[in-house]
């Protein structure tokens, strides 16, 4: 195959060639996708492949209306002239894409769309082979795909961009519980076109719900709220990613809220316990709160501090890292904790465990960053676990 890395995106146009019986994946027919997916690729060219409508520069890259492609797929491909991305199966090769020099452009489509030989000098490529399969953002390595849609694969597709759109890494309750229920709330969405800061939006509204329920003893009901919030929390993220409609000040806002609530839960539950016979006494009850505010930053500003020095995630670093972030002091892990608590009747003791498993955690996140930087100073290389070859 061969790799060009060309990063000026300008210097290519993307053609569709057209389907017959478009079909919607997540609310998006394949060609809205892909429009979505180059425009945050910078790719502004992109128009429907009529035979005579070709450009005599540049270079052209022909999709088919009828596939939905993975994101970091299109991305390799805008930098691999030359390629011609198949796949062979029982049946024959089924043709997905292919990159030539505008003067192609005739010949490629007919081979795309079945009616020709391919094209003189391209490589035939898998798509599982064409882009990188580690995914930083989502905290994973999983090959790109490539998938040919129509009304009987419809919902087999849409799983598989849903799970794709999934962080490998996080905290068990959102990777083990959520995944399924998470899928049928982002296609209810999907049909009633609520959008991803709505449920963004509604998230916030139950961190002040529950919010007000710690401070007033409603442990239950701020409990429901606090794990309705989670949900949601995974919801919008995913409602985001499979439609395609991210943006910086959804991000901002997501990622804001998400920062700033956990430590104000539990300290607002620590002060709740004064109304269910169960209240710390003083000093207790102000030692604790400060502990949770003060763990809660140090458990953070070491995870940044690695990021920012490093240049990926504490969590990705070793398998350990990414074992731990399951059960890390996050707000679901807690959470765990205190609804335990809570249905045993000791809500006291829930914000102690919780406080205690906070100020671990911090321990545990510095230490990891100060053997990082012993290894750094050693010699030895820092690295994700998911970079390593397979």
């Amino acid at each position: 195959m061969t790799h060009t890395t060309e990063p000026n995106n300008s210097a290519v146009t993307v053609y569709v060639v057209r389907s017959e019986e478009p079909v919607k994946v997540w609310g998006l027919e394949p060609e809205q996708r892909i429009h979505r997916q180059f425009k945050g690729l910078s790719v502004a060219d992109v128009s429907w492949a009529a035979r005579g409508s070709y450009p005599r520069t540049k270079r052209v890259l022909l999709l088919r209306g009828d596939v939905v492609y993975d994101t970091p797929l299109l991305s390799a491909l805008l930098n691999q002239p030359g390629t011609r991305l198949e796949r062979p199966t029982d049946n024959g090769t089924v043709r997905l894409a292919v990159h030539v020099p505008a003067r192609q452009t005739e010949q490629a489509r007919a081979w795309l769309t079945g009616e020709g030989l391919p094209p003189d000098g391209t490589t035939p490529c898998a798509p599982e082979h064409a882009g990188d399969a580690y995914r930083g953002k989502l905290r994973k390595r999983e090959p790109p795909y490539c998938l040919q849609v129509d009304r009987a694969t419809q919902r087999a597709v849409e799983r598989r961009v849903y799970m794709a759109a999934y962080k490998g890494i996080t905290d068990a309750v959102t990777k083990h519980v959520w995944p399924v229920p998470a899928m049928w709330a982002t296609r209810g969405c999907v049909r009633l076109g609520v959008t991803p800061n709505a449920v963004t939006l509604l998230s916030a509204v139950l961190v002040l719900a529950a919010l007000w329920a710690f401070a007033t003893s409603a442990y239950g009901w701020g409990l429901l709220a606090a794990w309705l919030m989670t949900f949601l929390d995974t919801v919008d993220g995913k409602l985001a990613r499979v439609t395609l409609s991210s943006s910086k000040f959804g991000n901002l806002f997501d990622h804001g809220i998400d920062l700033v609530h956990p430590p104000l839960w539990y300290a607002a539950w620590a002060y709740g316990l004064v109304e269910t016979g169960h209240a710390l006494p003083q000093p207790w009850l102000d030692w604790t709160v400060a502990a949770i505010f003060v763990g809660y930053v140090l458990g953070r500003l070491p995870e940044g501090y690695f990021t920012r020095r490093f240049g990926f995630e504490l969590f990705v670093w070793t398998r350990f890292d990414s074992g731990f972030r399951q059960i890390t002091a996050r707000r679901n892990p807690c959470l765990v904790l205190l609804t335990l608590a809570w249905l045993a009747g000791r809500p006291d003791l829930g914000i102690l465990a919780t406080t205690a498993w906070i100020l671990a955690s911090a321990v545990i996140h510095l230490l990891r960053t100060v053997q990082a930087e012993r290894a750094n100073t050693r010699g030895q290389p820092v690295a994700s676990w998911l970079k390593a070859p397979v």
